[in-house]
């Protein structure tokens, strides 16, 4: 048999594979989706840096960054971002406080301790609570939290029904499925060799998750922390019911009304104000500056998850 013949033509080698049209539509459909995203990606970025540009015109960069007054539709405006970018750090180091002790040690069950039934039934419970509107989250935090802070700390100078500190206990509670999902992907993901390992050398079963499994997995839990604090700095609808949307105030106080980021480009961003001015160019400003803290928190993480895969690899 002459080597040039091929099972369905003679013409072809023999081995030699057929043209897959349809795996090249797939191949170029892929990377269609792909280019779209940095399309979209970018177009995003230039529709914040174009304003931001014209923001900057009028107003210091220094007086932007520094200053402590956040009034900038009052007649005698201040353009200081720092009230408002101290009300998102509160609300975020509260609520990385509150989802990640309860997040990983649910993980920890869940991946080490929990029955494959009980598991089951709990790890779609934690998806489904991801997709709880934040509207009922802000308006339970409203209904419930805000009145239990109150009667549990009650030497707190309690002004209103608002609290920054409600807020970022809110969004710790909203972020908790993600930190325990992504959690217990990572240490579920972990090689049964090492806790074979571990267990052989008479570890028990709380040395194996805290000095073999959590350090091998660590990875993928820095990765859903920085997940969890992407989603509590963007958080909007929570922090702007449970925290108002009153004066920004630079301060600490966590009994007080305070507004963030978001909530104060959520509560400008009505159509109320014209385009082309200062006040409208500050939403974009404001944005741009979020876009950048979410940014440099990413790029940070990535370099924590390179180092600790080093270690382990």
């Amino acid at each position: 048999m002459s080597p040039e013949a091929g099972a369905g033509d003679p013409r072809r080698p023999l081995g030699a594979a057929r043209p897959r049209h349809g795996e090249k539509a797939v191949k170029a459909f892929l990377a269609l989706c792909a280019a779209l995203s940095i399309a979209v990606t970018t177009a995003i970025v230039v529709s914040l840096v174009i304003p931001t540009f014209s923001f900057f015109r009028e107003v210091s960069v220094r007086e932007f960054l520094t200053g402590t007054q956040w009034s900038p539709g009052f007649a005698n405006a201040s353009f200081g971002v720092l009230p408002i970018v101290v009300g998102t750090l509160i609300v975020v180091v509260i609520a990385l406080l509150v989802a990640i002790p309860i997040g990983l040690l649910s993980a920890v069950y869940l991946s080490e301790y929990a029955p494959r039934r009980v598991r089951k039934v709990i790890k779609p419970m934690l998806e489904v609570l991801e997709g709880i509107p934040t509207v009922a989250i802000g308006l339970f935090a409203i209904a419930f939290l805000r009145p239990l802070a109150e009667d549990l700390f009650p030497f707190m100078n309690w002004r209103g029904q608002f609290s920054i500190g409600v807020a970022g206990v809110a969004v710790g509670l909203l972020i908790v499925p993600l930190v325990a999902s992504v959690s217990e992907d990572a240490m579920r993901s972990v090689p049964g060799g090492l806790r074979e390992g571990a267990y052989a050398l008479g570890a028990g079963k709380m040395r194996v998750s805290v000095k073999v499994v959590f350090p091998a997995a660590i990875s993928g839990i820095v990765a859903a922390v920085v997940l969890a604090a992407s989603r509590a700095i963007g958080e909007t609808m929570v922090v702007l019911i449970a925290a108002g949307a009153g004066n920004p105030n630079l301060s600490f106080d966590l009994a007080r009304s305070a507004q963030t980021m978001t909530a104060y480009i959520g509560g400008t961003a009505t159509g109320d104000i014209a385009t082309g001015t200062v006040v409208y160019d500050t939403i974009f400003a404001v944005g741009t500056l979020l876009f950048l803290m979410t940014l440099a928190m990413n790029l940070l993480a990535v370099r924590l998850v390179r180092r600790f895969r080093e270690v382990y690899e």
